[in-house]
């Protein structure tokens, strides 16, 4: 299989001008809050300490609100969203090179911490814009919200980055940035800083070349001294989009005083057999049920295609059964989406119709649990306008991705099983003993739970559900019997359980065995769950589907959650690993006017609700100090009610030392370093508690 090899020299070679240009949206800048003064004349009220009039009111322009909140733009201010700065230029050169108008893209860290991303696309256009008057398109892109060439489709039919935030974030939070742009016969360059112009556009030597290169360097003000890029994580994104489009080639570069681990300085990588390629890498010589079932499907007179890679394990892969990396048009999705639902519903429609072509009727108990349990799967999915949960993109929810996938997937499934009978009765075989083991998990863990039921004496403590099975049933962690009341009241008594907690748990996180043992609260836990903690633990033996922590939105709220997901952490990651811990998200604030009523899970909701549904009109706002004292009604409306609420994922970050510095830096011995990280990252006002 192609591997990554040394790099060649990052030469672009000088090439013709395409006859299309591309075309930049006419830019949509979001409206911050307006006062409009009932009568013109007033004068401005006077500021006084603690008053609030007109001139309390900040109007943020240009980038501004990137710079005053941007975790609404990159997810937060960590590790994680430092590197979707790189994600977000990427993404625009693979755009290019999507739409078949570039081969090559270099990727550069230098010895400084500046990094350099390079296409040989068409170039950002860089005539002046007809919206903004003295302005060239270039720096309309760079600087303004909401612009860019992939909202009409003209110049691009799917791309990755449609909310026309991308570059000019990375713009807005970047100490310096530089772009140079080789189009139209000419260079052309122009620099910024955090987010302004150090000038206009200057016109440069006549050239032959094409393409566009950003370079930029994050802002300390913004991700903290000392904030740099990581050579092993650029390394391993720059290497997935090359599997994710057969038709680039990408050379990545990196300064050596930059790397401190086995990362190499050069490496190029082209992969012309795509995901079939990336699923070979990953799974390397391990043990499968049938070769991989691969391929790429486009759709036929429009835009849309599919690509896929997927085989079958009877051991697992490493730490997990199975697992499904999935991307949009070349974004990774880590928290799946419609595109992934569309490929199980293939695979399982696929796999029943051969059961029922071949007579095998227990084909009929197949479902998309036992078909992805010990499947390791690569799917890619371009689309026009996809539609992304947050400028992060982590989740695809476009309707469209589904039935795309499934319409194009089925009929190479079909041929694939019925060309090999041999492998394809071997994989409905192994299917088929993971539904029936499934089954027959779920009849004994219905007869334990009812035994545990009886055995479980917490008087005051849990209150269970009714329902036998786990399948469907959650568990609320809440903080306090105040909170446990309403909760008790507010819930779906077939399906949902509810345990209050007396204050904080034991810290875990240096806590011996016996200790743990000894711990009143945790051992009544771990019975209410039928679990063991350590190597004891068994997931199949966890009596309900999903746990959620439900604690208030204060500090003490945050520090309890922060305890719990610890001893999720250390006693039984399986519950993590396999996405059934949860924290529910309930709201800080009610807002009503007449009739109309709404809530706001925070400051930035609540403002944001302000500046709309209830623009204009006299809010009467009220807020909420604790789970307590919402009425149940309130709590299950906005909390507990599946068809209603939100629930937030617990995840693990994705390597072992990003695990044990988050778990030290919230459990450890400093406390100092645990209050400063609760204080950045909980989503709570601190001004306005009382603590």
């Amino acid at each position: 299989m192609p591997m990554a090899h040394p790099a060649a020299p990052s030469l672009f070679d000088d090439v013709p001008e395409p006859p299309r240009p591309a075309t930049v949206a006419p830019p949509v800048t979001p409206a911050p809050a307006r006062v409009e003064p009932a009568q013109p004349s007033a004068p401005a009220a006077p500021s006084v300490p603690g008053s609030y009039s007109a001139s309390s009111i900040e109007v943020l322009e240009g980038l501004e609100p990137v710079r005053k909140r941007p975790g609404m733009y990159i997810g937060g201010t960590d590790e994680r969203a430092l590197h979707h700065l790189f994600a977000e230029v990427l993404d625009n050169a693979m755009d290019e090179a999507v739409a078949r108008h570039a081969k090559l893209i270099t990727v550069d860290l230098d010895a400084e911490g500046r990094l350099s991303v390079r296409d040989d696309g068409r170039g950002i256009p860089v005539d002046p814009h007809p919206k903004h008057p003295g302005k060239s398109a270039l720096e309309v892109v760079m600087t303004v919200l909401h612009s860019g060439g992939k909202f009409s489709g003209k110049a691009y039919e799917t791309s990755g980055g449609l909310h026309g935030v991308g570059v000019s974030v990375v713009n807005a939070l970047s100490e310096r940035l530089d772009v140079t742009v080789w189009r139209d016969g000419h260079e052309w360059s122009q620099s910024f800083s955090r987010g302004l112009p150090l000038g206009s556009i200057a016109k440069g030597a006549p050239s032959k070349k094409r393409g566009t290169l950003i370079a930029f360097k994050p802002d300390e003000e913004i991700f903290g001294t000392g904030a740099a890029f990581k050579p092993a994580r650029l390394f391993r994104m720059a290497r997935s989009k090359a599997y994710l489009f057969r038709g680039v080639e990408i050379r990545w570069t990196c300064s050596p005083e930059r790397i401190t681990d086995a990362t190499p300085a050069q490496a190029v990588f082209h992969f012309p057999n795509g995901l079939a390629d990336a699923l070979a890498e990953r799974i390397g010589e391990l043990e499968t049920v049938t070769p991989a079932f691969a391929g790429r499907v486009e759709r036929k007179g429009e835009a849309g295609a599919v690509e896929w890679a997927v085989t079958w394990s009877p051991i697992g892969f490493g730490e997990a059964d199975g697992f499904v990396s999935s991307y949009c048009n070349t974004v990774s999705t880590p928290d799946g989406g419609t595109h992934e639902a569309g490929f199980r519903a293939a695979l399982v429609k696929g796999l029943k119709a051969y059961g029922e072509l071949t007579n095998e009727k227990r084909a009929a108990q197949i479902t998309a649990e036992d078909v992805i349990a010990n499947a390791g799967a690569m799917i890619s999915v371009f689309i026009r306008n996809p539609e992304f949960q947050g400028q992060t993109k982590d989740r695809l929810s476009s309707p469209e991705a589904h039935r795309l996938v499934e319409q194009l997937l089925r009929d190479p499934l079909d041929h694939w099983l019925t060309e090999s009978p041999k492998q394809a009765n071997s994989l409905l075989s192994f299917v088929i003993e993971r539904a029936e083991d499934r089954l027959r998990r779920r009849k004994d863990k219905e007869v334990q739970r009812a035994s545990a039921t009886r055995k479980l004496r917490l008087p005051g403590k849990l209150s269970d559900c009714t329902r036998q099975g786990a399948d469907g049933t959650e568990l609320f962690i809440v903080e306090g019997d105040s909170a446990g009341g309403s909760a008790k009241q507010a819930r779906d008594r077939n399906t949902q359980a509810i345990l209050p907690l007396r204050g904080k748990i034991l810290n875990v996180a240096s806590a011996t065995a016996d200790k743990l043992r000894a711990n009143a609260e945790l051992s009544d836990l771990m019975l209410a769950l039928g679990v063991q903690a350590g190597q004891k633990f068994n997931i199949d033996d966890l009596r309900y589907e999903r746990i959620v922590i439900m604690t208030d939105a204060d500090v003490d709220g945050a520090h309890i959650a922060a305890l719990l997901i610890t001893f999720f952490y250390r006693t039984m990651p399986e519950v993590i690993r396999q996405g059934r811990l949860f924290m529910a998200l309930p709201p800080l604030y009610r807002l009503s006017s007449g009739p109309l009523s709404e809530y706001a899970r925070d400051e930035a909701h609540r403002d944001e609700l302000m500046a709309t549904t209830f623009k204009g009109k006299k809010v009467e706002l009220g807020r909420f100090k604790g789970l307590g004292e919402m009425m149940a009604s309130q709590l299950k409306e906005t909390t507990m009610d599946p068809k209603k609420r939100t629930l937030a994922r617990v995840s693990l970050p994705a390597s072992e030392e990003e695990i044990e510095d988050l778990v030290e830096r919230l459990m450890g011995k400093k406390a100092d370093a645990r209050f400063q990280f609760i204080q950045e990252n909980a989503q709570f006002a601190v001004a306005d508690l009382d603590v």
